[in-house]
């Protein structure tokens, strides 16, 4: 069954919205995609906390993933990062571990420069402002 354009889907059955509501796992930015479409938030957020339920990843680990994924240069997203933090320490993750989880975040960044360093050089050199490299080898 599906919703016409002036009828947003109507469900009543939202348990794992709701505790994520209740539980202060629930992101804001959320409740335009849940209002429009519930349904589908509630399956999608049903899959997405699978990791935190299966029991497979000790929860110390998955709030780790957490933190890197949040902490990310691709992500930055500081309110997850927080509730991610504060949920690691509880759980007893020292701040030595998190602090290093952390630092291995920021490598997603170096892409940055692996591509644009080179690049840099090559316009350098075609310019005459850089030396060739005696240990650069040809394409």
């Amino acid at each position: 069954m599906s919703a016409d354009a002036t009828t947003a889907p109507t469900v009543t059955d939202t348990p794992v919205v709701d505790a994520m509501k209740a539980g202060g796992g629930w992101n804001n930015l959320w409740d335009g995609l849940y209002a429009m479409d519930p349904s589908w938030t509630e399956k999608y957020m049903d899959m997405a906390m699978q990791p935190y339920l299966s029991g497979v990843i000790p929860p110390k680990v998955v709030q780790l993933l957490c933190i890197a994924v949040d902490a990310s240069a691709t992500h930055m997203y500081a309110p997850g990062t927080r509730r991610h933090i504060q949920a690691a320490l509880d759980m007893g993750v020292t701040p030595e571990e998190i602090l290093e989880v952390l630092k291995l975040a920021t490598i997603v960044g170096i892409h940055s420069c692996n591509i644009g360093a080179p690049i840099l050089q090559e316009e350098m050199q075609a310019r005459g402002l850089w030396p060739d490299s005696p240990t650069s080898s040809a394409d």
